[in-house]
This record gives C-alpha cells, structure tokens and sequence, in this order.
C-alpha cells in the first residue's frame, strides 16, 4: 500500500520523504487553509513541486466541470506529475473524462460508496479516495466500502486505485491495507504516531540499558 502525505510542510515531507515512508502528497486547498491561511495556494503548489519530485493531489476551487477543467490544465504547468482531485458530484463528473483524456489522473473525492466508486473509475478517475473516518463517524464501514470497491475492480480488471482516506489509528490503517486499499491518506501526525508502539519503547529501553551497562573492552597497543 502506498502511502500519501496529506500536508503543504516542507520539513514534514523532506523528513518522510528521507525515511522512505511516502509516494506521494495531498495538497487540496482545505489543508492548504488550515496550515497557511494567508499562502496563496498556487504559490504554495509551485514550492512543493519544486522541492519534491513525489506526485500531488491537488483540486481546484470550483465544482463546475469546465472551471475545474481550466484550472486543472493551468496546474498542470507548474506541477509535473500532478494528480487533480475533484469531487464526484454531478456538474463535475465530466471534467474527469476530459482531463483523464488530456492524459491528467484524476483522483475522485465525495466518495462514500462503492457505486459512487464504480461510476467514478467508468468516467475515467484513476483513483477513488473513500474518507473511511468520515463513514466510520456516521455508523457506516469505511473498510467495508473499500473492500467492495476492491473486489469489484479486480472482478472488472479495472485500472483504478481504491485510495483510504483518513484512517486515525493503527487499527484502521492496517485494516485498510488488509481489504485492499491501494493508498492511504494520512497526515504527518498520524504518520509519526503509526511507528510507535508501547512495546517498541520497552524493547528500546531494555537495548539501551544493556548498552549502557556492557563493559568497555581495552585497546590493544
């Protein structure tokens, strides 16, 4: 399962990218907001692709298919391996066949089930992001949707990334990554808190102090 960093800051993804830990990164104009209220967000795009050659996923703030069309292609000059987020909604559903013509992936967001996915891979999204924390807040089976959507892509041979959107915890991640998802969508926090473990801190302290402990040997002249 690969792995998308959902943030614009540059020291988190230099030091995931430098980990080994990340294939790509989220920056739709929500994150944007929230962590550079006064960036402008083009400026912002232009900085990430400069400093990272992993893919974004990045939207235009518009719903109707011809300005997300316009939008998309204009920033499709500044970012070279760009993937456009649009939501599956009826005024922009045709902006996925046309840009997925223009050889730009599209990433289908607003996704909760996997009709809704199915529809979104037949207009040409290559990828389908399902929010399984925003299901699971409802009383709905993120991973349940995902693993329908993944067995009715595999069934049709569809070329189409089922994406995991928002998965809090360890438990979650992994049950993503155990029905099938393709990608996961995590924030630096979350990224961080999924290579701790309890018992991983135990096993370092006990390592340390046999360190500590183990006599030092002399040099031979």
């Amino acid at each position: 399962m690969r792995i998308f960093l959902a943030t614009t800051s540059l020291n988190d993804i230099r030091w995931a990218t430098e980990a080994g830990l990340i294939d790509g990164i989220v920056a739709t104009p929500t994150i944007i907001a929230a962590e550079s209220p006064s960036a402008d967000a083009r400026e912002v795009l232009t900085d990430l692709a400069r400093a990272s050659r992993l893919p974004i996923c990045a939207s235009v703030p518009a719903i109707a298919a011809k300005d997300i069309v316009r939008g998309a292609r204009d920033l499709a000059k500044i970012v070279d391996r760009l993937i456009v987020a649009i939501p599956f909604i009826d005024d922009a559903v045709p902006a996925i066949a046309k840009l997925s013509a223009d050889g730009i992936p599209v990433a289908a967001t607003l996704v909760y089930s996997a009709a809704q996915g199915i529809l979104a891979a037949h207009a040409g999204a290559s990828m389908v992001t399902i929010s399984i924390d925003a299901l699971n807040s409802v009383g709905s089976d993120g991973n349940a949707v995902i693993a329908d959507l993944r067995a009715a892509f595999d069934h049709s041979a569809a070329e189409c990334d089922v994406t995991a959107a928002g998965p809090s915890t360890a438990a979650s991640f992994a049950a993503a990554a155990g029905v099938g998802a393709d990608i996961a969508i995590v924030t630096p926090d979350v990224l961080r808190s999924l290579l701790q473990h309890p018992l991983t801190d135990r096993g370092l302290d006990r390592f340390l102090g046999a360190i500590s402990r183990r006599p030092k040997g002399k040099r031979g002249k």
